[in-house]
């Protein structure tokens, strides 16, 4: 099977894992002062690239982060811009990095209060960083529902205060930033759906921590691009045939036929050799009158879809769009596990086990892939809702399932069982229409057909469904736009070969 490469440049590292590149640093004999020098630098160099000379209001906690602030307000008053600074605790207490930046610091240093906002200042959030452990309150939660209610420009520090790094949580209140500068990899939290909304432009800068603390790393998570699995699609072989693209073979449900016909179309244009709809025998006139290229076949039960699979030459699947939830949809979803095959179950496949979850589990002995949106995903792990952070929510649903599970949302989250991830935002609001989830996991099955594995399969799908998507455009897209730009956007990875 065919795996992903992963990406050095699109790792994604937790707070810990930071921490430890951090530390890597130093021990090669990057100061820490030398480290913050560099990120207050950045920081002030990128308010200075957004905006013109003006009043700026520099918010400093007292850790870290708040090191960082001092910097840039040195940078930025060098540069002639007004600098008031504000620091939330006592300057006695500060330690470490944060107090040598501090004391470099030769301007005055102000309590908080709402006056300092009058002449619309910029402001350079550099009160909490990305590990920040308890919710934000009192004082600093006033100032940060100030600002936002204002909509005064911030520049965050890493991010904004009160967004957590890793779950992409927000702890009480969170700033709504125009500008995020963060340090030598993004965190998982930027790419949270509450990360989306408060980042703003996210800047990812070197502040001279060696690329060698990534392999004592060993990142486990991945922002989704072409860079990780392109060259799996860029398929040249003149001896390829339709059997050598693979078969895949789509469970047909009573009523909405449209589904399994766009997902058809999805998994013949993304390159599988072959796709049969198999539908009951009183919907096969539908299907028949439809696509020429999609091949129909009768399959009225679990039985009857079971026989399919003798044939070995079927070796992707797919149950769920329009399969209805009834016990033939249960059947089939069995069968396919049963052998072996490389099964995708999306929609109806996923919610007819909501009352036995462990079926479902106890069966997945080879590759599968679970395509749950959120309401799918609490039927299927009732228990994780309170897990913290959707990024671990999905490494842990995989881990029990045994299957690689894409969990649907602008920030979409793809995890296989060992503990992988990757994390795709690449997409449109226009998405949010009937029929969108069957063409991606149309995709994910003719991908699968081609011999990756569900996690190449499902990254590569999912930025592919984003990229069509916002090719067309945000108005007017209907699920059936989306096969026909594939072409293009398939032809354009040819760069990445």
């Amino acid at each position: 099977m065919q795996d992903l490469i992963p990406s050095d440049a699109l790792a994604l590292l937790g707070c810990a894992q930071m921490a430890r590149a951090d530390a890597f640093a130093i021990a090669a004999g990057v100061s820490g002062a030398t480290l913050m020098e560099a990120a207050g630098r950045a920081v002030a160099f990128a308010a200075m690239e957004r905006h013109p000379r003006r009043a700026a209001l520099v918010l400093c906690g007292p850790g870290n982060n708040g090191g960082d602030g001092f910097v840039a307000a040195r940078y930025l008053h060098a540069a002639g811009w007004p600098v008031r600074m504000v620091l939330f605790g006592q300057a006695e207490a500060l330690k470490g990095d944060a107090a040598w930046a501090a004391g470099t610091w030769k301007g005055p240093i102000e309590r908080w209060s709402p006056a300092l906002l009058d002449g619309a200042p910029l402001v350079i959030d550099a009160i909490f960083g990305a590990g920040l452990s308890r919710p934000v309150d009192g004082e600093i939660a006033a100032a940060i529902e100030l600002v936002n209610e204002r909509k005064l420009p911030v520049v965050a520090i890493d991010v904004p205060s009160g967004l957590h790094g890793d779950t992409g949580e927000i702890l009480g209140r969170a700033f709504q930033a125009e500008t995020t500068v963060s340090f030598f990899r993004a965190k998982p939290g930027h790419y949270s759906v509450e990360g989306l909304r408060r980042c703003g432009r996210l800047r990812i800068v070197d502040i001279g921590i060696p690329s060698a603390a990534l392999a004592s790393i060993a990142p486990r998570a991945w922002l989704n691009a072409p860079a990780l699995w392109a060259h799996l699609l860029c398929r040249d072989d003149i001896a390829d045939h339709k059997y050598a693209r693979g078969h895949l073979t789509i469970l047909a449900g009573p009523h909405a036929t449209g589904a399994a016909r766009l997902a058809a179309l999805a998994g013949r244009r993304v390159g599988a050799g072959l796709v049969t709809i198999a539908g009951f025998r009183s919907t096969l006139t539908a299907y028949q009158a439809a696509e020429p290229g999609n091949l129909v076949v009768e399959a009225d039960d679990g039985a009857m879809f079971a026989n399919l699979l003798e044939d070995e030459r079927r070796n992707a699947v797919l149950i769920g769009p329009g399969s209805g939830v009834i016990d033939r949809t249960k059947d089939a979803v069995l069968a396919a596990l049963g052998a072996r095959r490389h099964v995708v179950l999306d929609a109806d496949a996923i919610t007819v086990f909501s009352a036995d979850p462990e079926l479902l589990f106890g069966r997945i002995a080879g590759p599968a892939l679970l395509t749950p949106h959120e309401g799918e995903f609490r039927r299927l792990f009732p228990d994780l809702a309170g897990t913290e952070g959707k990024l671990e929510r999905v490494r842990r649903a995989a881990a029990r399932s045994g299957a690689t599970i894409l969990l649907k949302g602008p920030d979409t989250v793809i995890a296989e069982p060992g503990g992988r991830a990757v994390i795709n935002v690449h997409a449109s609001p226009a998405l949010a229409t009937a029929g969108s989830g069957d063409v991606l996991a149309g995709l994910i099955g003719g991908l699968l057909a081609q011999g990756l594995t569900p996690f190449a399969a499902a990254s590569a799908a999912a930025w592919l469904h984003g990229e069509c998507a916002l090719q067309f455009g945000r108005h007017g897209l209907i699920a059936e736009d989306l096969p026909a730009l594939l072409p293009r956007v398939l032809q354009s990875l040819s760069s990445f070969n």
